[in-house]
Order: C-alpha cells, then structure tokens, then sequence
C-alpha cells in the first residue's frame, strides 16, 4: 500500500517507515507530565536566588531546570511533537497559576504582629519576584523545548529507532542555548546581575552546566525511553496504521 499524502501523512526514515511513536492513553504520559510541571514550578521559585559559587553565578533552580528537559526528551522521543508541544503549554498554565497564586498569598491581609510582618516580608522576598521569573521561564521554555522536541522528531524521521543518543544530544544543545539566553536576558535583573560580566557569565555557565547534565543523563535517559516504549501497548500502533504496515 503506498504511503499517503497530505497533512496527515506522517514523514518516513530512510527506510521508508514512519517514524514509531505511542497514543497518550497509558498512565506514563500522565506521570511525566506531572514531574514536569512540578519541576518548572519549583524551579522557578529558586531561579528568583541568585547563587555565587566560588566564580560561578547561577541561580537556585541550577539542578531542577534540566531534569524538566530531560522529561520533554522523554515525551518528544515516546509520544511525538503533537504531544510534546501539549505538554509544554500545560506546563506552563500550571506554572502561570501557581504565580497568580502566590500574588494572592502575599496580597492576603496577614496578621500585624512582628511574627506577621516578618512571615511577609519573607514571603515578598521569596515569592514576590516569580512572576518575572515565570515570564522569563514562560518564554524561554516555550521556544527552546519547542525547538528541542522539533529536532528531536525531525532526526528521528530520518534515522528511525537507530541514533537516540545522537538526537538526544543535539537537539538538548540547540534548545538549551535559545532557552538559556531567553531565561538569562529576562531574569538578570530580578536576581541582581546588572553588569554585562556578570550576565555573560551567567548566560555561559547555565548552557554549559545544563547541556553537560542532559550529556551525562543521556544513558539513563535512553534507559528510560526504552523502558516506557516496551510497556506502552500502542508504541508504533500510530505510525503502523497509517503506512499500512499493520
């Protein structure tokens, strides 16, 4: 049967095969979105610190923002763009209602005894710049998971089930650099960098630091996909029925 045409045709590996993919029914789906909106939620709330270690500046989100690609690596790589490009969004309305829900907290009439006051201006220092940080994160995981997720797909219409460790590095390199320089250029200020040095630094270390743990995670990631594509009763079912090949 030939392949079809047209906006539903999916594209084919140098073999001539749909690239395999799996339909959102199962529970895993379920589970990782969940890791990955609680990830950004949370590295968010410390992206608002600024963090000098030693030469290195970051910010308190450093070791949770890259563990959030890492599971888009996962969906992208399992369940396709379409599904990917569905969680981001979720992601991020539930990352958007977690700031509007902590501009109500500190808005709310608290008690006026030095306990109270204090409890606030805690509050306003932790909380109160997040919704600056949720811009920044909002647009740089928007384009630089998009573009992750895109690749990722695109490089596995070409070479099929073969290559995952290839995709899954280049496609971490060219998302985590857009999403990098987006966050950075819009999050300084909140964290208190100011001067161009240290926002070079900034910008050079997070890219390096996050692309070098999604490299060394790559082992287990791959793990990890092969573990969800053996128990995911639809993997390929997708692709199989609209080439014909089932």
């Amino acid at each position: 049967m030939p392949s079809p045409s047209g906006p539903d045709a999916l594209p084919l590996t140098h073999a001539g095969t749909a690239p395999k993919f799996a339909s959102i029914g199962s529970p895993y789906f379920g589970i990782m979105l969940a890791f990955m909106a609680v990830l950004l939620i949370l590295s968010n709330i410390g992206a608002s610190k600024g963090v000098a270690i030693g030469p290195i500046i970051t910010d308190g989100g450093f070791f949770l923002f890259p563990l959030a690609y890492i599971l888009g690596d996962v969906i992208s790589e399992v369940y396709g763009f379409k599904v990917a490009r569905k969680a981001i969004f979720t992601t991020f309305a539930l990352s958007v209602f977690a700031s509007l829900c902590y501009w109500v907290i500190i808005a709310l009439p608290g008690f006026d005894d030095e306990f109270g006051t204090s409890k606030q201006a805690a509050l306003e220092g932790a909380l109160g710049p997040v919704p600056q940080i949720v811009l920044a994160s909002l647009l740089a995981f928007l384009a630089g998971q998009t573009i992750n997720s895109w690749i990722l797909v695109k490089m596995k219409a070409r070479s099929g089930e073969k290559s995952l460790w290839a995709r899954l590095m280049g496609s971490s390199g060219a998302g985590e650099f857009v999403d990098t320089l987006i966050f950075c250029s819009i999050a300084a200020s909140v964290i208190g960098i100011t001067d161009f040095g240290t926002f070079l630094n900034y910008v050079v270390v997070g890219f390096v630091y996050k692309t070098l743990v999604e490299f060394l995670f790559v082992p287990l990631t791959s793990l990890v996909i092969g573990w969800i594509k053996k128990r995911e009763p639809s993997y390929g079912a997708a692709a199989a029925a609209v080439t014909g090949a089932a």
